[in-house]
């Protein structure tokens, strides 16, 4: 197995950083002080990042799927939280 360059990201650390770009993002689409073009730019980079995060859950989810069920990837449960009910 190859070893990762220092430069390279893990998909987990590619997600959060993805997602906290977007958040901030819309803090600052928030405040109403960005220009048209600005907004227009901030919306198409949010897209951008929002489809990256879709994406690595849905890897995250077939890795689940996989060590759930390796034989049958497909039929596997997924998790059930926990219920909080007590």
């Amino acid at each position: 197995m190859a070893k990762k360059s220092p430069n390279e990201t893990s998909p987990v650390a590619h997600f959060e950083q993805s997602l906290e770009e977007l958040e901030q993002l819309v803090e600052k689409m928030e405040t109403g002080e960005m220009s048209l073009e600005q907004s227009l730019s901030a919306y198409e980079r949010g897209v951008g990042l929002y489809r990256q995060c879709q994406q690595a859950l849905e890897q995250a989810e077939l890795r689940v799927r996989l060590l759930s069920d390796p034989a049958q990837p497909d039929t596997a449960v997924p998790f059930d939280p926990p219920s909080h009910d007590g």
